[in-house]
């Protein structure tokens, strides 16, 4: 590995270096992706000595933001926030959020009201099409303060940049000269690219229209780098213009423009999906003409919808931002985005409660860890070394038990409820000391619990009735309910509940560890059994804690209501 600058006298990461030596030792090692990402900055560096790195991330507004990018941004930072460790703030680093906003509207979304007010505009800037939800000047407008809206609510430390500013106040002017000047060079790279019909009108140059003010897909005439302007010809009315490239009066093809906007910005670090492989090698080609070095980065998989079909801004298909917040926590998505990068994840409702599970495990496990390990658990970059935590509920004399997303789902299915109050008066009940107020992110998980278990839980429900073999099983659950103490813990419940089902064979699982076959491990479908008959649902969390939060005599109510198949009764048909 490169050797890394000094740490900066009074930056937050050399202040973690002298409080905890470990750390950037460990860091120096570190697997995780974000680490390994930002070793390449470190060798560029290494190359090319500069006192600033810029992150970019780059969002096209022609759409309503989806959650692939605040995927981008979130790992982005991820990144940056590891070069900041290893290299302890010596370099100064920027992330810019850049809005492809004077790009021209190809179709009218989908999913937006008043399609025909867009429609009328298609072909103009985004900037210049209006807001079809009537809030914002323009399309874009709208979609940025969106994106910025979203960023701002998880805390990103970034600087918005707009295409159409840079643009018109003349910051890209330099080198949009100088792609002109290689003009030749440029089009040397893209023909290739290009099949025959398009290649034989294609410029890196697109003029914007004087009289209709559309982003024109023109054949350049010729061009002069000394004058700064092209020559072109409308394609309908067969009239020729001269038109300066500078001033915002021209908007380069997006392949051309990546590479232009790497070059003026001197943009280091830009992640992309890998569908755009190829425009990377591209763009990268570009800016070497220009004299500049492409960015480092990666080609991340892209997200799919429950049908496995790409997220798309324009269909409107997969989750958004805002139905992920409606029922899970920030931190949630951000460890979302963390996980394998490199592998094409479904992003569908389904995926919440896993989800948050995982991220309140790693929480749990954090604090146990020592600082290689903490430094591959999620938890350390979703919250950029600073995790919180852990919050847990206190039972009897010191007896901790942590709260996860399933059992709050099973707890609000048992009570077939969607009030947070229902809830904490379980909780309550288990631990006396609980509150809202002094358990501020278990109150927020109750409410998302709530939230997921009305709309996605709910609906779905359908018990079944047992059989003779599940009968006679959870009979014997309730007689040793019968027979615990009044404060038995979760696990000396769960004990029991394995030694049950040790002795049947429809439950017996010889494939588990220390398996033997005086003593046989007990499968899953014991516990899902349970879930199904006295719930209506397919699985839920550790048995043993759910108990001990519903209470020993409720789960016997439970058990025997089951029994009764009162609750086959009273469900509605299935459609």
């Amino acid at each position: 590995m490169p050797a890394l600058p000094p740490p900066a006298p009074h930056s937050r990461a050399s202040q973690q270096d002298q409080v905890l030596p470990p750390l950037r030792e460990a860091a120096e090692v570190s697997k995780a992706w974000p680490f390994e990402e930002a070793r390449k900055l470190i060798a560029r560096l290494e190359h090319a000595p500069k006192a600033e790195v810029i992150f970019e991330t780059g969002y096209g507004p022609s759409g309503l933001p989806h959650i692939g990018t605040f995927g981008e941004v979130a790992r982005t930072t991820m990144v940056r926030h590891a070069f900041r460790v290893l290299t302890g703030d010596a370099v100064k680093t920027r992330l810019i959020a850049f809005s492809d906003d004077m790009d021209g509207l190809r179709k009218t979304p989908d999913n937006i009201p008043n399609r025909e007010l867009v429609a009328a505009h298609l072909g103009k800037p985004l900037t210049r099409v209006p807001d079809p939800f009537g809030q914002y000047e323009s399309f874009a407008a709208h979609n940025n303060a969106m994106l910025r809206r979203f960023l701002d609510r998880f805390g990103f430390d970034y600087e918005f940049m707009s295409s159409t500013e840079a643009y018109q106040s003349g910051r890209f002017d330099a080198a949009l000269i100088a792609m002109l000047a290689r003009f030749d060079e440029v089009q040397a790279i893209m023909l290739p690219s290009l099949r025959e019909e398009r290649a034989a009108t294609y410029s890196p140059f697109l003029p914007i229209h004087p009289r209709t003010g559309v982003v024109v897909q023109a054949p350049v005439l010729s061009h002069d780098a000394s004058a700064g302007t092209i020559r072109w010809r409308d394609p309908d009315t067969n009239e020729e213009f001269e038109t300066p490239v500078t001033g915002g009066q021209c908007k380069l093809q997006w392949k051309p423009d990546w590479a232009m906007r790497w070059h003026a910005l001197g943009v280091d670090y830009e992640m992309a999906g890998k569908d755009l492989i190829d425009s990377v090698k591209l763009s990268s080609r570009i800016v070497r003409v220009l004299g500049s070095e492409p960015p480092a980065g990666f080609n991340y998989e892209l997200f799919l919808d429950e049908n496995g079909q790409k997220i798309s801004k324009s269909k409107g298909n997969g989750l958004t931002i805002e139905e992920w917040l409606t029922y899970a926590s920030p931190e949630s998505l951000s460890l979302f985005m963390f996980q394998k990068p490199m592998a094409a994840k479904r992003l569908y409702f389904d995926v919440i409660p896993r989800t948050v599970d995982d991220y309140l495990g790693f929480l749990e496990t954090y604090p146990r860890q020592e600082w290689k390990e903490r430094l591959g658990n999620p938890v350390w970059h979703v919250h950029s070394g600073e995790p919180p935590a852990p919050e847990a509920l206190t039972h009897g004399e010191g007896g901790q038990t942590s709260v996860s997303f399933a059992m709050l789902l099973n707890l609000a299915a048992v009570a077939n409820s969607d009030n947070p109050a229902v809830l904490w008066g379980f909780l309550r009940r288990y631990a006396p000391s609980a509150s809202p107020e002094n358990h501020p992110r278990l109150d927020s998980l109750v409410r998302y619990a709530v939230a997921y278990f009305r709309d996605f839980v709910a609906p779905k429900k359908r018990y079944r009735l047992a059989d003779q073999v599940e009968r006679e099983a959870l009979g014997k659950v309730s007689e040793t309910l019968a027979r615990l103490p009044a404060g038995a813990s979760a696990e000396e419940i769960q004990h029991a509940l394995y030694d049950i089902a040790r002795p049947i064979p429809r439950y017996q699982d010889m494939s588990a560890k220390g398996a033997t076959p005086e003593r046989p491990g007990v499968s899953n479908d014991f516990f899902n059994m349970v879930y199904a008959v006295l719930l209506g649902e397919d699985r839920g969390p550790r048995l043993g804690s759910f108990i001990a939060l519903y209470g020993l005599e409720e789960t016997r109510a439970l058990i025997g209501k089951a029994l009764a198949g009162e609750f086959v009764r009273d469900q509605a048909p299935a459609l």
